[in-house]
């Protein structure tokens, strides 16, 4: 397991950045962009990128960021850019396939200047992205973008119950550095299901619970 680097003041953002880019996939590199939001209430955050954007970004607060020790930092960081790379717009899937078909319908609509059809063409875009929006946010998703953080995270020096705890810790911690003074149930599914990678608790997480 990577040695905590020593504690520096001020702490240096730039440095920090540049030492997060070399830790991420290859993937994580070409889709993604770490922006500095010191504003922000919490420490990291990603949004479901949009089908049209050149990159994903993820924002950074470094001023709660430094806070965490350094394996926390990079399960958090691994953490979030695989959910924000797994983001498929473009996956064949019937989903993926309404909404192009609903954005289509509803240019042609507009061109006829057929309210109905523009109605139609626009509700189905609407539920086709907010299908694919739940999709995101399931709790499958959830849990597999941990699990593939771990195994980032073991090719970069960490074994897999050690980078469990540290991403078990970073959620803990986030939580306490962010005033929130219970986490939410996804981060408690999360959190068990870490517990059982690490060896810390026998009890796995149910297959319906991935369901969610």
């Amino acid at each position: 397991m990577p040695v905590t680097d020593p504690t520096t003041s001020p702490f240096n953002s730039e440095l920090e950045i540049r030492r997060l880019l070399d830790l991420m996939p290859a993937s994580g590199r070409m889709l993604t962009k770490i922006l500095s939001k010191p504003g922000q209430s919490t420490v990291i955050a990603a949004s479901l990128p949009k089908p049209w954007a050149s990159n994903r970004p993820i924002a950074i607060n470094f001023d709660l960021w430094e806070q965490l020790s350094q394996p926390e930092r990079d399960l958090l960081l691994l953490r979030t850019t695989c959910w924000v790379t797994s983001v498929k717009w473009l996956q064949p899937s019937w989903w993926q396939g309404a909404v192009l078909a609903g954005m289509v319908g509803t240019g042609v609509e507009l061109v006829q200047a057929d309210p109905m059809g523009i109605l139609v063409a626009g509700g189905l875009t609407a539920l086709a992205i907010n299908q694919i929006w739940r999709k995101n946010y399931s709790m499958l998703t959830e849990l597999e973008a941990d699990e593939a953080a771990i195994r980032v995270a073991q090719r970069r020096g960490y074994d897999e119950a050690s980078a469990a705890r540290a991403l078990l810790l970073a959620i803990e911690h986030s939580a306490e550095i962010e005033g929130r003074p219970i986490l939410g149930f996804t981060e408690l599914v999360r959190s068990q299901n870490l517990r059982v990678i690490a060896g810390l608790s026998p009890v796995a997480v149910p297959e319906s619970a991935r369901q969610i």
